[in-house]
């Protein structure tokens, strides 16, 4: 599924590239009037710096019909909503979903993100000085990444949380899936008490 989403991303950034690599040779050719320098075939479609890529007779030839604006708005809707879409996938993308074990016998094996995820929560919060935390697996399959965020009580040392959030539960989870290095990026906040009044 990720790998052929991956080649999906792959082709439609390179048309994309082509497109634009396309429309940027053209632009260059008739600005600097390289094509009339060069002698391109008579029927190149921008010669000349003064000449545009669509004339007005083309560009006109169809906005009194009815149908034309609502065709173009829908086209633009449309694409818009694919770029939104696409953004989202990849945005999406980052969640690391499995993890491949290495079992021993060669073939490997697969471990939920998610449930690697929920462990290294549940350890983190149970740490002297966690009110809260939140764990995501980033990067790739076979080299996974924590990102974790912890909410501090007031009386916690960032520095001992830090160091137990490595030494415990990032290199328990380590081991457990029997990974060489697991990094592991920590972002710390303060939790906000509200004040309670006391009669």
């Amino acid at each position: 599924m990720r790998r052929g989403r991956g080649t999906v991303n792959r082709v439609l950034l390179g048309l994309t590239g082509v497109v634009l690599f396309g429309a940027g040779g053209l632009a260059l050719l008739g600005g600097f009037g390289l094509a009339a320098k060069w002698q391109l075939p008579a029927g190149w479609p921008w010669s000349r710096p003064d000449q545009v890529l669509l004339p007005a007779r083309q560009r006109t030839r169809w906005t009194d019909q009815g149908w034309w604006w609502p065709v173009v708005i829908a086209t633009l809707a449309v694409f818009v909503l694919l770029m939104l879409w696409w953004l989202l996938t990849q945005l999406r993308r980052h969640r690391l979903h499995a993890i491949l074990v290495d079992s021993g016998d060669g073939e490997g094996a697969q471990l939920r993100g998610r449930a690697l995820e929920a462990a290294l929560t549940a350890e983190s919060e149970a740490m002297n000085g966690v009110d809260g935390a939140g764990v995501l697996l980033t990067g790739r399959r076979s080299e996974p990444q924590v990102r974790a965020v912890l909410a501090l009580a007031p009386h916690a040392d960032p520095g001992t949380v830090v160091r137990r959030l490595s030494d415990e539960a990032v290199a328990h989870a380590r081991r457990s899936a029997g990974l060489d290095r697991l990094p592991a990026e920590a972002r710390l906040r303060a939790v906000k008490h509200r004040p309670e009044r006391v009669s």
